[in-house]
């Protein structure tokens, strides 16, 4: 196991006017933010600018992936005004561009689904302006439950297989798939071909090369558009150790090489996350 963080790793503590200003908003609407919950390395950076990914259906997952530090238990119920404080946040917050996320609840029919598409619909309403990425779990597989998010009118439909088919057991709950999740990103595009479709692949748990590329020609062959590529960083000393801290001149290899498969856009290097600059990977494509 690796204990120290190279240089190119560290980043600033939070703080600044924008920070505070975003994080106040976030407390009196009783919001979540992954940002938060998953104790993204790029938070000072992106709620210094006022931007910010949230995350709907509330705070506890009910699967236990091995890599995330969202907490796993029983959820609470669905907070029914959830969507309505979301987009008048969004409004408040002065935002162009919004990405909102989820826990897994395979604990609700629809896996939250209508929650999600309730939560576009709202923002879609308030703000017309705002584009609006969805980050979103594989429904157990539900295509109907991905359709309701959909027909929604999303901008990007965003599904991450996290890591390679080989690695997948071993980071993902069980109720993860490798193929499931393709299984959603190739439906999303039957659904709705013109819709920007894009997931993410975390490096440093043990992969080999040979998978990580193997994993960015199947996404392609669903038809995903945009591909992000991170460092995988150890939350606590029960997540999964990092095995390698992948450099910043070995991501921009992956991205020259993944790029050519066909992808719109490869956004690549150590502090990238899903939804990091989203929407200049989003603008990019267009």
């Amino acid at each position: 196991m690796i204990a120290r963080k190279p240089d190119w790793l560290k980043v600033k503590l939070p703080g600044g006017e924008n920070y505070l200003r975003l994080r106040a908003i976030i407390q009196e609407h009783n919001l979540h933010t992954v940002c938060q919950e998953a104790a993204c390395p790029n938070i000072a950076e992106c709620w210094g600018v006022g931007t910010a990914t949230f995350m709907i259906l509330g705070d506890t997952c009910t699967r236990g992936c091995r890599f995330c530090n969202v907490k796993t238990g029983r959820p609470n119920a669905i907070d029914p005004l959830e969507a309505a404080k979301l987009a008048r946040s969004i409004e408040e917050l002065g935002l162009k561009y919004a990405v909102i996320t989820c826990v897994d609840r395979d604990d609700l029919p629809d896996g939250g689904a209508r929650q999600m598409a309730e939560a576009v619909r709202a923002i879609k309403y308030r703000t017309p302006h705002v584009k609006v990425e969805v980050l979103t779990s594989d429904y157990r597989g539900d295509l109907e439950a991905v359709r309701t998010v959909v027909e929604a009118g999303p901008d990007v439909y965003a599904h991450n297989i996290e890591t390679t088919r080989a690695l997948t057991p071993r980071v993902r709950d069980r109720r993860c798939g490798y193929d499931q999740s393709l299984g959603v990103l190739r439906a999303v595009k039957a659904m709705q071909p013109g819709l920007l479709t894009k997931s993410s692949i975390m490096l440093g748990l043990g992969e080999s090369d040979d998978d990580v590329i193997q994993a960015a020609r199947d996404l392609r062959a669903v038809g995903v558009d945009i591909l992000t590529l991170g460092q995988y960083l150890q939350p606590t000393k029960k997540h999964l150790p990092v095995v390698e801290f992948v450099t910043p001149e070995k991501f921009a290899w992956f991205a020259r090489v993944i790029k050519p498969l066909g992808f719109r856009q490869v956004v690549s290097g150590p502090l990238v996350r899903s939804s990091y600059h989203a929407e200049q990977a989003f603008t990019t494509t267009l």
